[in-house]
């Protein structure tokens, strides 16, 4: 399935408008506008979901078969940009920083060229244009509302700006990272700095678990696992010679394998307990399950490499990342994959310089188009 030069002009132009109209989590209001706009100019079924913003539309097949998804992520950051492109962004403070506008028309590029062979399709192919990706809501939305009632399968995509134009990266299993968030306050007892022996002092219950949580990677969890555990804030005191009563940290844990995942909660409270309670102190330990892993299909993997083969693209062993991505929520519910689209950009995600290179959006457009015929005929 090849894509006519007119239509990718047609979707650059709207990637430049998307580009210059950036709008932030469930704040896409003008953005869903325009998808539901554009794919009604192209006679594509939209569902009637209770969605304030993004947008879910279908192509059905003139044959039977079964139903499978395809997803994009339709919202921006709050970062200034700072490119030199004519197109960038009308909207002080907020851009698309992580290429979300080029996941939006490549995937409206797929629909409209299946839409083009409905006549020829066996099954049907979803399109979710998904709000809210970088707050981590906008999946689970998507789910509640029913966008994946009778979808066997979905599929999806990351541009990646250190990967040329042309190169898709593929991988089976983790791909990006599970994120959790976390808060510990260490209770004490306030008191003299000079005179500690009659406080208990939750500075020294802190530091002491600040080095000895490392050991829980180190030690605690199979070598094989990838984990890392980050205590990126710290609280307490606010004088020179008064020990306080309490002291908080904050910070993220990211893993690669579910059972990494599931252990670590306890492991991480457990230690914090018992140097709390070796000092004297008490501990409050709170966690905050905020994101599972990007966990690739092994079964799909097949199809999703021979597809990008067959159009001639270079398939590439994806690295993963330790960033997290919410469409790992929709493969808690059905299997799935997640591919690293090139672009050859010259900075990475959320860098207020952020740009890709717009060829790309052809062979996104192409590659998943392609992708839906072959996950529907081999079904």
């Amino acid at each position: 399935m090849k894509m006519s030069h007119e239509l990718l002009e047609d979707l650059i132009g709207k990637r430049r408008y998307l580009h210059e109209n950036p709008e932030l989590a469930f704040e896409e209001f003008n953005t869903t506008a325009h998808i539901k706009k554009w794919l009604q100019e192209h006679n594509i079924s939209i569902l009637p979901l209770d969605l304030e913003t993004g947008v879910v539309a279908e192509v059905k097949g003139a044959f039977a078969g079964p139903t499978i998804a395809i997803r994009s992520d339709i919202d921006a950051l709050p970062i200034k940009e700072e490119t030199k492109v004519p197109f960038k962004s009308k909207t002080d403070g907020k851009m698309h920083a992580c290429g979300h506008d080029f996941h939006t028309v490549s995937i409206l590029g797929a629909a409209i060229l299946l839409n083009e062979q409905k006549d020829n399709l066996h099954g049907t192919v979803r399109f979710i244009f998904q709000a809210a990706e970088e707050v981590a809501q906008g999946a689970k939305l998507a789910v509640e509302k029913g966008a994946l009632e009778g979808v066997s399968s979905i599929f999806g995509m990351h541009n990646k700006p250190d990967l040329p134009v042309g190169t898709i990266g593929v991988k089976s299993g983790g791909l990006m990272a599970s994120v959790d968030k976390f808060k510990i306050n260490f209770h004490g007892v306030g008191g003299h700095a000079g005179i500690p022996h009659n406080a208990i002092d939750p500075i020294v219950i802190a530091s002491q678990y600040v080095t000895s949580v490392q050991t829980i990677i180190a030690r605690r969890l199979n070598l094989f696992d990838n984990a890392v555990i980050s205590i990126t804030s710290i609280h307490g005191g606010n004088t020179w010679n008064v020990i306080p009563d309490v002291v908080m940290l904050e910070g993220t844990v990211r893993t690669f394998q579910p059972e990494a995942r599931a252990a670590i909660p306890g492991l991480m409270k457990n230690l914090a307990e018992s140097i709390a309670q070796g000092n004297g102190g008490s501990v409050e330990f709170i966690w905050d399950d905020y994101l599972p892993v990007v966990n690739n299909d092994a079964n799909l993997e097949g199809i999703v490499r021979a597809t990008a083969v067959e159009a001639g693209y270079n398939v590439v062993d994806a690295v993963p990342s330790a960033g997290g991505e919410d469409f790992a929520f929709y493969q808690t519910y059905i299997p799935g994959f997640f591919v690293w689209m090139g672009v050859d950009g010259p900075q990475e995600w959320h860098h207020p310089q952020f740009d890709l290179k717009e060829d790309a959006i052809k062979v996104a457009s192409e590659y998943f188009a392609n992708l839906a015929v072959n996950v529907l005929n081999k079904k």
